[in-house]
């Protein structure tokens, strides 16, 4: 009897480990399979073209951009808020980048804010408002490049002329050229994207209310910091291979 009962738990044991093998082995074929059905995904994406990224005109893509803005609240937070209209033109020359001219514009009648109630608060007709952008009086801002200079392999110094709040005063974007392509067989024309970064005091654009006392951040900050995400279209592609 004793042996009876022995052999049946070794035959329940060498089951259990052969559902588990199984278990296992049908578990990797799925993982297997779903990496093959992703690298598959991956390889599904045809490649861009292989000529080079041509000079000329180029236009905002405004699906892919952003311009945000921030200053420093109190000292304990740096405000982040947002323009959701605009546009810029760009003579682009990747072969000498300090010919390259860009101009931009902003609607900041446009500007967004991240303020949970509105009907409480209307923060952003507060800040196009009279104290601040006075939306109604200076209905466009205005940026135009005077000189760009190359300051490393892929990075430039745009020295430019910002109009804000009637005032135009120069202002100094640092950029970095992501890179681009002559084209794609989804994108046929050439494209290229910028990432750039900046600081500018309102106070010298005339708008410098609740700027702290010296020595203090009771207030919001004088340096308004601007980043730029950008990308550009430009010729259609000549070459499709």
């Amino acid at each position: 009897m004793k042996e009876v009962f022995m052999t049946g738990v070794l035959l329940a044991l060498a089951a259990c480990s052969e559902q588990h093998q199984e278990t296992q082995y049908a578990r990797s074929i799925t993982q297997t399979a779903a990496a093959d059905t992703s690298q598959k995904s991956v390889e599904s994406v045809p490649p861009a073209s292989t000529a080079e990224v041509p000079a000329g005109s180029y236009k905002l893509d405004r699906e892919h951009a952003s311009l945000i803005f921030r200053v420093n609240h109190l000292g304990f937070s740096n405000y982040t808020a947002r323009f959701k209209r605009f546009d810029a033109k760009l003579e682009f020359d990747p072969r000498n980048l300090a010919a390259s001219k860009v101009t931009a514009t902003v609607d900041p009648d446009s500007l967004e804010t991240d303020y949970p109630n509105p009907a409480k608060v209307d923060f952003n007709a507060e800040l196009k408002g009279a104290k601040w952008l006075n939306v109604a009086a200076f209905p466009q801002m205005k940026f135009e490049s005077r000189r760009i200079d190359v300051t490393g392999e892929n990075t430039v110094r745009i020295n430019g002329d910002l109009t804000l709040h009637g005032v135009t005063r120069p202002i100094v974007l640092e950029a970095v050229f992501n890179g681009g392509y002559a084209g794609h067989p989804m994108d046929p024309h050439a494209r290229i994207g910028f990432s750039a970064h900046g600081t500018l005091k309102r106070s010298q654009f005339g708008i410098a209310y609740g700027i702290p006392a010296p020595g203090t951040t009771m207030g919001v900050s004088d340096d308004v910091n601007v980043v730029i995400e950008a990308e550009f279209t430009g010729p259609p592609l000549a070459d499709k291979t």
